[in-house]
Parts: structure tokens; sequence; C-alpha cells
């Protein structure tokens, strides 16, 4: 389960839809709803390469804060050593 509702999930694909990153047919008529699929739009791909470098900008800065935390309880070891 993902904890989305159908509202919440249809309140957020409207929001795509509106913002030009998704684009969708009118599917009302055709029996095999099951096999639609939401499409990227231009737009779509160049946000979701946006927020992919932005998550890893934030992943990247928390490594380097581990690493720097780890050193320095690497150090008050040896101290304590």
């Amino acid at each position: 389960m993902l904890g989305l509702s159908l509202g919440k999930v249809n309140y957020i694909l409207k929001a795509f839809l509106d913002k030009g990153l998704i684009k969708m047919n009118n599917f009302r008529n055709n029996k095999n709803k099951l096999s639609y699929t939401y499409l990227l739009t231009p737009r779509g791909i160049e946000e979701k390469a946006r927020m992919t470098l932005h998550f890893y900008e934030i992943k990247k800065r928390e490594y380097e804060a581990l690493r720097t935390e780890v050193e320095k309880l690497g150090n008050i070891v040896e101290g304590l050593g």
C-alpha cells in the first residue's frame, strides 16, 4: 500500500495535467481503462530531471554530514582508548 487515497491521486494527477507535466487522452468510452498510461511531456521530463538533481544534492549533503559525524565519533573513541 502506498497510503494514497483515490481522491489524493486524482488531485495530484489533475495538478500535473494543469501544469503540463503529463498528458492524458480521454478514455471514457474505452473498455480497457487499465491499459492506459500517463506520459511525461517534455516539460515533465525537464521537471523530473530537476527534481532528481535536487534529490541527489540533498542526499550528497546528508552523506557528507554523516561522514563528518562518524569521523568525530571515531576521534572521540580514539581519545578514550
